[in-house]
């Protein structure tokens, strides 16, 4: 995958954010006070954001140090990450079946391998 790809899914995921931070804000108010879970859905949503901010950062980064393949990885890691670590805690947010803090950790850990793929390449590329 180009760098420009995971640019447009960093962009993309920053907007689901945006709508999803609002939507639970307001559409789901009642929802999340009942199971008493909000915080979960916060934590979903920032951790989102953060990670769409690194997949945009990588973008641009990997236009000027050109890191391929490793950017498909590092990617794909972010990517990925958000999925399982934001998806899961909706999931449990919204629905209170505890068993999906289960999954959450998988997304985490996804995360982190993101974050050292990137350091990793960085160090190999630098000046």
């Amino acid at each position: 995958m180009r760098s420009t790809t995971w640019l447009i899914i960093g962009i993309l995921f920053a907007a689901a954010g945006v709508g999803i931070g609002a939507f639970g804000a307001h559409g789901l108010k009642d929802t999340l006070a009942a199971t008493g879970r909000g915080e979960n859905f916060e934590t979903g949503v920032k951790y989102q954001m953060y990670h769409a901010l690194a997949l945009i950062a990588v973008a641009i980064w990997a236009q000027r140090a050109n890191p391929a393949p490793t950017i498909f990885w590092i990617g794909l890691c972010f990517a990925a990450g958000i999925v399982v670590f934001s998806g899961s805690l909706y999931i449990l947010a919204v629905t209170n079946v505890t068993k999906w803090g289960m999954v959450t950790p998988i997304g985490g850990v996804l995360m982190l391998i993101g974050w050292g793929l990137w350091a990793w390449q960085a160090f190999n590329t630098a000046e």
